[in-house]
């Protein structure tokens, strides 16, 4: 019998290293059922929904430590040609230092509950990617706010908010 315990102990311990080669996508595989898929904000909609400055707004990044960070901020979004920006103006927190470290992050806005409703069930969450070119740049700065240097991340994916 320990012999039988130590065989499946180690073909155990040998599988490790396959599966964890594998990784999971915790982003996309934290919630399996899309519950509110009919909810779900796109394109134009999604732009002027954020840019109406009502609503739920919130930015994710991971600290160093591998932690969460979830942080309020309220943001604008522009479009150039055909694809959706979000205008960042964060002073210097942890969420800036998260991103000077690589982290991604992903925002979520989710639009006030339709009345009579207890909660939201219309928006959307999006990952984010860094704008890094400089020319691309220069255009979404003019349309920021004098005086204001917002960050910009490109809207690269959307989902429903769960």
């Amino acid at each position: 019998m320990k012999k039988l315990f130590a065989l499946l102990l180690i073909l155990c311990l040998a599988a490790l290293p396959v599966l964890a080669e594998n990784g999971t996508d915790a982003v996309t595989s934290a919630s399996v059922a899309d519950y509110y898929g009919d909810g779900i904000m796109t394109g134009d909609d999604l732009m002027n929904a954020i840019n109406s400055y009502t609503g739920f707004y919130a930015v994710a990044s991971v600290n160093p430590d591998g932690t969460p960070n979830l942080g309020f901020y309220i943001y604008g979004c522009v479009k150039i040609e055909d694809k959706y920006y979000l205008q960042l103006g964060l002073a210097p927190n942890q969420t800036t230092a998260n991103v000077d470290n690589g982290s991604e992050l992903v925002a979520m806005y989710a639009a006030l509950p339709a009345e009579g409703a207890t909660y939201p069930t219309a928006g959307a969450r999006m990952n984010l990617k860094k704008v890094t070119d400089e020319a691309l740049l220069e255009e979404l700065l003019k349309t920021a706010p004098q005086g204001f240097t917002p960050m910009y991340y490109e809207i690269v994916a959307v989902r429903s908010l769960g």
